[in-house]
């Protein structure tokens, strides 16, 4: 059986709220199979004096029946009338605490999915503002614990509520996918033990959701695994796609539509390109879909190196989104196909890099801690030179406070790394074109990230100052 892995500093936080010594409000949010649920299990080792889960579809009625279950669990040899509404609902609930539980006692209680219980007209989230507002809040001993995947839901309407909620929530958590190091940790728990080019290979399909992690077998390859879990006709991942959006966002059919138009472009689109491929309207309603998106962690908003704001470009960073875009969507429902015959197409190779590209975003952190400037305040941008015909671009740039920018190339391969001559020439245009472009007089340090280092036979290995390998990706986030 797996031990639990990471989140060290989420169950830190939810610990300490065990001993506060004051009511607590938590809210946990993060995005579907992300292992909200299990991160609170194991924090409160499963025990919980009042615990329900919301019925996904389910009406008013059938919501309020559920709760009406779990409120029973609380007094097995008494009689109580079943709420006729969410307001009744959580009055019961407070008389049964009060009743059956010394104040001097911890009470956690427990809603998973909470916006599935908000069905429409229902008064289910005034009546939680009146049970924390008028009660709870003012005592000692409850632990009031929150959590769903519906982004929308919990971001507008609960983190960032405008009314009675409004500033209540003590501890918000966020949960993060996993890190490579995480996945390391989650694999090794299970007694596997994979190099970390085949993790990365992983990686680069599944990203960091646990969930889709706990599908690899042991005793397979990376590709083995690849084939299982997405190509086969009862794989997880082959048709996953349709229901996470539905699953997390309201009206997601315009959350798919951004998606798909940000899919075209692996460079990015601006505010206004998504605008217009999408027919969204230029109002608030489209700004909030593209913060969801970000905060649900399938868009990076970036600022190219020297741009305004105005500028920003929006791009497609969910790993699992990026693969099944690329080659999941076109497969018929029973269409079987199999991974190793994608292998060293110019499809794989275009994905595979710009994968990686993605995954090395994702561990900027551990990046610097590599490069040894952890502790040095630091901007993460790209940028394009478009102004003549031979065009260059940089993948990252880390502009750093000491005077110093890091311009990286990030590569993905087999081997380790060889510049040649002509890619030395690029290489030395690029970095001329940016220093001319931009006017910055900062150092220019040329850094490598790539699978297996850089070969020292090549041409253009004494113009590399930093050269990182998968092992500085794997390094744990303190």
């Amino acid at each position: 059986m797996k031990k639990f892995t990471g989140r060290k500093k989420e169950l830190d936080q939810l610990q300490k709220a065990i001993v506060s010594g004051k009511s607590e409000f938590i809210a946990v949010y993060g995005r579907r199979r992300i292992g909200k649920t299990y991160l609170i299990r194991q924090a409160f080792s499963g025990i919980f004096t009042f615990h329900v889960t919301a019925l996904s579809n389910a009406d008013y009625l059938m919501q309020l029946a559920n709760f009406n279950v779990e409120l029973l669990k609380l007094c097995p040899d008494e009689q109580i009338k079943p709420p006729s509404g969410w307001l009744e609902a959580f009055e019961s609930l407070r008389y049964l605490l009060e009743k059956n539980f010394p104040e001097r006692n911890r009470k956690v209680i427990f809603l998973d999915e909470l916006p599935w219980f908000d069905t429409h007209n229902s008064g289910f989230l005034p009546a939680l503002e009146h049970f924390w507002n008028h009660w709870a809040s003012a005592r000692k001993d409850i632990i009031l614990i929150v959590c769903g995947s519906a982004a929308s839901w919990m971001i507008n309407k609960l983190i960032n509520n405008k009314g009675g909620l409004h500033n209540r929530i003590t501890i918000k958590i966020k949960v993060f996918p996993f890190t490579l190091n995480e996945c390391e940790q989650f694999l090794l728990s299970d007694n596997m033990t994979p190099d970390r080019y085949q993790i990365t290979q992983l990686y680069m399909v599944l990203g960091g959701v646990p969930f889709y992690w706990d599908q690899v077998e042991k005793g397979k390859s990376a590709v083995q695994n690849i084939n299982d879990i997405c190509f086969t006709e009862t794989g997880l991942l082959r048709n996953e796609f349709n229901n996470l959006f539905r699953s997390l966002f309201d009206n997601y059919q315009k959350h798919e539509a951004v998606i798909k138009a940000i899919a075209s472009k692996s460079s990015g689109l601006t505010r206004d390109d998504i605008i217009r491929k999408t027919g969204l309207p230029n109002a608030g309603s489209t700004t909030r879909i593209l913060q969801e998106l970000e905060e649900s962690g399938f868009l990076n908003k970036f600022l190219p190196y020297g741009k305004k704001e105005r500028n920003s470009l929006y791009q497609l960073t969910d790993n699992y989104t990026l693969f099944y875009f690329k080659f999941l969507r076109d497969l018929g429902k029973d269409q079987n196909t199999s991974w190793i015959t994608h292998f060293d197409t110019p499809a794989y190779r275009a994905w595979s890099g710009y994968a990686f590209e993605t995954i090395c975003l994702k561990h900027i952190d551990q990046i610097k801690h590599s490069l040894g400037i952890s502790g040095v305040q630091t901007a993460v941008s790209s940028w394009r030179c478009n102004t003549r015909k031979k065009g260059a671009q940089i993948d990252l740039i880390i502009d750093r406070r000491d005077m110093t920018i890091n311009i990286c190339e990030i590569k993905f391969s087999v081997n380790k790394f060889i510049i040649n001559k002509k890619y030395k020439d690029i290489l030395q245009n690029k970095i001329s074109l940016f220093r001319e472009e931009t006017g910055t007089r900062k150092a220019l340090f040329l850094t490598f990230i790539t699978t297996f280092g850089i070969d020292s036979a090549g041409t253009g290995y004494g113009l590399v100052q930093n050269s990182l390998t998968l092992d500085s990706l794997f390094n744990q986030n303190d």
